[in-house]
């Protein structure tokens, strides 16, 4: 399963800070950012069938940033 959301973060200490929140959560997930993508680009890939983007969403949002979720294409 792999979930893409457009965030504010722009800064790769920023990035660095977030991912590693959210690996407390998803331990076994790959988690990277695009910061060179005009939507700051989070990518959450796991072997999970589903990812919990409430949950996602308000661990992002108690660090002070946005996200959204970007629709499948």
């Amino acid at each position: 399963m792999v979930e893409v959301y457009k965030t504010n973060i722009n800064s790769k200490k920023k990035a660095k800070q977030v991912i590693s929140v959210l690996q407390k959560i998803l331990p076994t997930a790959k988690i990277n950012f695009d910061l060179e993508d005009c939507d700051n680009i989070l990518r959450i890939e796991t072997s999970m069938n589903a990812i919990d983007a409430t949950t996602i969403t308000k661990l992002i949002d108690e660090q002070g940033f946005y996200m959204e979720a970007l629709p499948d294409n």
